[in-house]
């Protein structure tokens, strides 16, 4: 079936800028693109089965977040109180809470409990133009934990018209039956690798590498697993102290290294020269209330490609707006427009290994936002509200529930 949508406002982002067109108009086949240009230089031998008019609309790549906790049981609102009340991440997470508080009501929920939250998350993302997105385990901490939690979100990317990609995070935190034996849970961590790949459960491995959570030694040897499986590997690095996380995720030819407040210029360097995406997470910055900036000036000279991702989490990252993250970036981070909304589509798309969606392009997936303003910098400008008026998923249209 070949669908020419006509009447648009493009934003392509082709060649490193907006890429507007002005009467734009695209043909898909199927899930691909097939071309795209002003309506007028449309081939006149084109085969067209279906017109779909945009009603002059803004059209965008669909959205992509390429880091989200989003399998979860509970919430820690408590926690966010504490904070408010001065106790810092590092406290609540010393003293039990944090991410094993969230480990504790996820294995206690049912497959179908943890399926329903993740869904209702899912579909609020969608709703503000999401067409993929990540999500990482990391709150079972056991293999039948962890297990579960892949499972959920291989079902939601079956069950909703949404790409999934699905991380295995086994190395976030430590479980409250290895206390006092990180290795041995390291050890832990890389059998099950091997058991939740062969399951078809994982796309890629991540880990978290900081002073509260695990050395770069211990990371090193789950990368060294997850290479020996021919899986790609990202980093929670350089989020509340410079531990060379990055570097190390760099020497493993990471996908990306995330948060990255404390990026030394070794390790910029490092991700330069592996190619490594810098995804940044305003929304934990914001949540954290911290003030250390991430060296967003240094990456854009070092040419390191910038994401920008919800990191939708319980603790430290509750909001479920894509938009909102890229704004934060701009507003804290000092990103310009054309920066963030590149860093949720397709350096966002990069940051997961797929090069097939995140452009407007002839060949590339028919991944469509449709927006009610006129320029793509809005995408940035506005907050509070859902400004998506509908979605095009793999060349099908789905209404956003804004619509």
């Amino acid at each position: 079936m070949h669908k020419l949508w006509r009447h648009a406002r493009l934003a392509t982002l082709a060649d490193g800028g907006w890429g507007l067109i002005d009467d734009g108009a695209l043909v898909t086949e199927g899930e691909l693109i097939r071309w795209v240009g002003p309506l007028p230089a449309l081939p006149a031998q084109t085969q067209i089965d279906e017109e779909v008019n945009l009603g002059g609309a803004l059209v965008t790549p669909g959205l992509v977040d390429c880091h989200t906790h989003l399998v979860y049981g509970g919430n820690r609102a408590r926690e966010a109180e504490m904070r408010l009340g001065g106790a810092s991440y590092e406290e609540i997470a010393r003293a039990g809470g944090g991410i094993r508080s969230t480990v504790a009501a996820t294995r206690a929920a049912s497959d179908d409990a943890l399926l329903h939250g993740t869904r209702r998350r899912a579909q609020a993302l969608m709703a503000g133009g999401v067409t993929t997105l990540e999500i990482k385990s990391g709150y079972g901490l056991s293999l039948q934990d962890e297990a579960k939690c892949l499972r959920v979100a291989r079902r939601l990317g079956s069950e909703l018209p949404l790409q999934v990609r699905t991380t295995y995070l086994g190395a976030h935190a430590l479980p409250p039956e290895f206390e006092g034996r990180p290795d041995d849970y390291i050890d832990a961590v890389c059998a099950w690798m091997a058991t939740l790949h062969a399951e078809g459960l994982v796309d890629a491995v991540d880990a978290f590498c900081e002073s509260i959570a695990f050395s770069t030694a211990q990371v090193a040897r789950v990368f060294e697993a997850a290479r020996a499986l021919g899986l790609p590997v990202k980093l929670h690095a350089e989020q509340l102290s410079d531990q060379g996380g990055a570097a190390l995720a760099a020497s493993f030819g990471a996908l990306s290294a995330d948060h990255l407040e404390y990026l030394s210029a070794d390790g910029i360097a490092a991700m330069k020269a592996a190619g490594s995406v810098a995804v940044l997470l305003p929304c934990a910055y914001y949540m954290l209330r911290e003030t250390h900036l991430p060296p967003v000036a240094r990456l854009r000279d070092a040419g390191v490609p910038i994401a920008v991702a919800s990191d939708h989490n319980p603790g430290t990252a509750p909001g479920l707006s894509l938009q909102l993250a890229a704004h934060m970036a701009c507003t804290f981070f000092r990103l310009t427009p054309l920066e963030a909304v590149a860093g949720i589509t397709h350096h966002a798309a990069r940051a997961l290994g797929l090069g097939d969606r995140g452009l407007l392009r002839a060949g590339l997936r028919a991944d469509l936002a449709v927006w009610e303003f006129d320029h793509p910098n809005e995408l940035t400008y506005w907050f509070g509200h859902n400004p998506c008026r509908a979605v095009v998923q793999g060349g099908e249209l789905r209404a956003s529930s804004n619509a």
